[in-house]
C-alpha cells in the first residue's frame, strides 16, 4: 500500500455561492458517511480540525452581478489561510465544501505554497459545469458558477486578488473533465483563454481512460496535483443529492477509473469535496459514494497493483 501524507479535514459548512439552500450540511454529511474513518483504515494519518466559521447566509439579490460578495470573500479567506497553514504543517488538506466558491480560497492557498516550494501546480476540476462565468455573462450572480475565472484573474479584484497581487493561477493550469452545462457567454471565455476541458462528448468518444492519459500528461515528480471534486461531476442517477444536478454525468464505474488513475500518480496533495447537499440526497447515498470514490483516490482499488 502506498503511503500518504498526513491528512487534515477542512469543513467548510457554507452554501454562500450557491443558489440552493443546502449545501453547508455537506461537512457533517461526510463525516457521518465515515470519511476520516475510511482514510484512516487505509492507513492514513487523519485530524480533522472541525469546521471553519463565517459569516451566515443573507440570501439576498445580487448587487452589480455578484450575490454575497462580502460574505463569500470571509469564507474564503478563512479557508485560504486553513489550508495554507496545513500545506505548511507537511499535511495535505482536504476541504470539505459547502458549495464550490470555496475552490477560491484552497486554490489560491495550493498556488502560493506551490510558488514558494518551487512546485508546478496541476488542477484537476471534475465537475458538471465549468464554472468560468464572470458578472458580465453570469444569469444569476452565484459566485460557486465562477471560481475557476477568478482563480485565473477575471472576476472582482477582492477574489482575484485574494491571496496576493496576480492571478492564482493561468488557465493553462486547470485541466476540467465531466464538463456538461457551460453558459453560452462562459463558452466564449473558455475559448478565448484556451481552458484544457474534456466535455461529456469528449468522454464518450474517447473513453475515459484515454481522457485521464490526456489531462495528466506531463505530470512528474515536482508537480502538485489538487483535486476540486464537484458531486455533480457524477450522474445524478447514482448522486442525487446537488442542487445543480444535469443528466449525462459519469457513471460509476468511470467515476472509479478517473480517482484510481489519479492515484496512481502518486502526486495528489491537496482535494476540494463541493457541493454535496444532503437535503436532497437519497438517505446520505450520495455522501456514502463520495467517500468510497475518495479511498479510490487513496490507492483502493480490487486488486493489489503495482
Amino acid at each position: 500500500m502506498a503511503t500518504y501524507s498526513p491528512v487534515s479535514l477542512i469543513g467548510v459548512p457554507t452554501d454562500i455561492g450557491a443558489g440552493h439552500r443546502g449545501a453547508g450540511l455537506g461537512p457533517d454529511a461526510l463525516r457521518i458517511a465515515g470519511l476520516g474513518d475510511a482514510l484512516a483504515a487505509r492507513g492514513v494519518d487523519v485530524r480533522d480540525l472541525g469546521n471553519l466559521d463565517g459569516p451566515r447566509n443573507p440570501w439576498t439579490a445580487p448587487v452589480e452581478g455578484y450575490r454575497h460578495l462580502d460574505e463569500v470573500v470571509a469564507w474564503n479567506r478563512a479557508l485560504m489561510d486553513a489550508t495554507y497553514a496545513e500545506l505548511q504543517a507537511g499535511r495535505m488538506p482536504i476541504m470539505l465544501g459547502g458549495d464550490h466558491c470555496l475552490g477560491i480560497g484552497s486554490i489560491t492557498a495550493v498556488a502560493r505554497w506551490c510558488r514558494e516550494q518551487g512546485k508546478t501546480l496541476r488542477v484537476l476540476w471534475l465537475d458538471a459545469h465549468s464554472d468560468f462565468n464572470t458578472s458580465e455573462v453570469t444569469p444569476s450572480g452565484n459566485v460557486h458558477g465562477m471560481p475557476v475565472a477568478c482563480l485565473c484573474g477575471l472576476g472582482p479584484e477582492a477574489l482575484t486578488r485574494l491571496g496576493g497581487d496576480a492571478p492564482a493561477i493561468r488557465p493553462q493550469q486547470v485541466h476540467q473533465i465531466g464538463i456538461r452545462s457551460v453558459d453560452q457567454e462562459e463558452k466564449r471565455l473558455i475559448k478565448q483563454h484556451q481552458v484544457d476541458v474534456y466535455d461529456m462528448r469528449y468522454i464518450d468518444e474517447a473513453g475515459m481512460k484515454r481522457t485521464m492519459e490526456a489531462a495528466l500528461h506531463g505530470i512528474d515528480e515536482n508537480t502538485h496535483l489538487h483535486v476540486s471534486f464537484d458531486v455533480d461531476f457524477l450522474d445524478p442517477s447514482i448522486a442525487p443529492g446537488v442542487g445543480t444536478t444535469v443528466p449525462g454525468g459519469v457513471n460509476y464505474r468511470e467515476a472509479q477509473l478517473v480517482m484510481e488513475m489519479i492515484a496512481d500518480t502518486g502526486r495528489m496533495g491537496s482535494l476540494d469535496i463541493v457541493e454535496l447537499n444532503p437535503l436532497l440526497d437519497n438517505r446520505n447515498s450520495t455522501a456514502v459514494l463520495a467517500v468510497d470514490l475518495v479511498e479510490s483516490l487513496f490507492g483502493k482499488s480490487t486488486l493489489m497493483r503495482d
